[in-house]
């Protein structure tokens, strides 16, 4: 029989994603003992299933793209993207599935990592096969989400694809089936029809991006359309099947459409299943309620990080609520008190609820932060929105011939200040983080006229908002 060790720490962080990484470097460099539990790679999903190699598959994509915009380059790329030497640079990025540097980042903070699947066993305490971790202030579960499929008859003997297969193939394959209309279903439906698959695009809803601003959706729509995927809105899947490798789908509406693969991107769910809830009264497989300071509901040393609280399932958001946590972790083993709590103090992640920035890296891109129309709307804003033709702005013609855009800025008519920013067109992801400076600082209008966008740039769309809401 194994002796159980016991082991003391401030913290004990669940999940070594790039939320969990943030926490222990918080907490670690404010000098509290930290260890960090693992159960697959170090480094999460954004490292190895999702960010990093989706976005590296559609880097060449969206190169292409852009050259095929300019005279003089579109003879250069006349051809096919070659996806051997994609999918190469696509696993260079993931460090072909090796966790090797991660840990030697997390060695060099001085966390302990503790490999193995971590079960709270009751408060402040986490059992790791043989080990059993004692908290002494918080416990940080940062164990992420996972991809949820569809109840449909015999769904694992088809072996669909989720996002983690998406991104990871090692192939390409002739046809290919995506399920959804979210960002997932987008970007992957966008880089592997440019990649050489036939691509069906299954929307059970009227649009795309149906998070975003609607032309946002119907921009991306069409473009995928003229790339060569077949888009079907208002489509669902009643039943699939293989037979000799081949996949058919049936929709509701009888149609059948055979394929090498199918991908479902139709949601997430919290990795909260098996981690022990119930020894401290919360419900397994439940999203974690939790306070601005990310500490779940009810509890005075229990945190929830990242997706697993649904209130921003995107990793930039998950590693800024990280460090609001590893900040309220430190004041509140310091004794400090009260903690910076109120909106955008230091101890409060208010991003969450009034500046969450997206970037969907289709061609073209879709940008967004803080509120569309209808969410301002919705919250009882006294609002209007002003719309802009990308096209229209010097830079967005030199950025490449026939550029198609749209810009919106929701302003709110009482307080003067910007609700949401929408940019779509090719380029506009890196046009996203001023707008996320004027929606979190909440920048007066009047101040923004004094904001001068460089000409002859993209950005200049900010002066033609302005104007456009000077003359509205």
């Amino acid at each position: 029989m194994t002796e159980t060790e016991n082991i003391a720490y401030d913290v004990v962080v669940l999940g070594a994603g790039p939320v969990g990484e943030n926490v222990a470097d918080r907490t670690r460099a404010a000098g509290l003992t930290t260890a960090v539990v693992e159960s697959e790679l170090v480094g999460g999903e954004c490292s190895y299933w999702a960010c990093m190699p989706s976005k590296a598959l559609l880097r060449p994509v969206i190169a292409q793209a852009d050259a095929r915009r300019l005279p003089g380059l579109r003879r250069a790329v006349d051809g096919p993207l070659d996806a051997a030497e994609v999918l190469a640079r696509r696993d260079s990025y993931t460090s072909d599935w090796k966790d090797d540097g991660q840990v030697g980042w997390l060695d060099g903070i001085g966390a302990d990592l503790h490999r193995g699947h971590g079960r709270l066993t009751g408060p402040r305490t986490v059992a790791v096969g043989d080990k059993v971790l004692t908290a002494r202030h918080a416990v940080a579960v940062c164990t992420g989400s996972r991809a949820v499929l569809p109840g449909l008859p015999g769904l694992a003997e088809v072996k669909p694809w989720t996002s983690r297969e998406a991104t990871s193939a090692r192939s390409v394959p002739g046809r290919l089936v995506v399920v959804g209309g979210g960002v997932v279903a987008t970007e992957m439906a966008t880089a592997w029809q440019a990649l050489g698959a036939r691509v069906t695009l299954l929307v059970r809803g009227k649009g795309l991006l149906n998070r975003m601003e609607p032309f946002a959706g119907e921009l991306v729509a069409e473009a995928l359309a003229e790339a060569g995927a077949d888009v079907r809105t208002g489509t669902s899947v009643a039943s699939v099947t293989r037979s000799d490798g081949t996949v058919t789908v049936v929709t509701d509406s009888g149609d059948r459409i055979e394929a090498d693969e199918i991908l479902f991107a139709t949601g997430r769910a919290p990795r909260t299943d098996d981690i022990g809830l119930d020894t401290v009264g919360l419900e397994p497989g439940s999203w974690l309620p939790v306070d601005d300071s990310l500490r779940v509901t009810g509890t005075d040393w229990l945190y929830a990080v990242g997706d697993v609280n649904h209130r921003a399932l995107l990793t930039h958001q998950g590693k800024y609520q990280a460090r609001i946590a590893g900040a309220a972790i430190v004041a509140r083993a310091s004794g400090a008190s009260p903690l910076d709590s109120g909106p955008w103090g230091a101890h409060a992640a208010t991003a969450d609820h009034h500046a969450v920035p997206q970037v969907v890296f289709t061609d073209p891109e879709a940008a967004a932060v803080g509120l569309s129309l209808a969410e301002a709307e919705q919250a009882g804003h006294r609002v209007r929105a002003v719309d802009v033709d990308l096209s229209s702005v010097a830079g967005a013609g030199l950025y490449g011939d026939g550029y198609k855009g749209r810009a919106r800025m929701v302003v709110d008519l009482e307080d003067e200040i910007l609700r949401g920013v929408t940019f779509v067109g090719p380029g506009v992801g890196e046009l996203i983080h001023s707008a996320t400076v004027a929606v979190a600082g909440q920048v007066p209008i009047a101040r923004l006229w004094h904001a001068v966008p460089s000409y002859p740039t993209i950005s200049e769309v900010w002066l033609r908002l302005l104007e456009a809401f000077r003359d509205s």
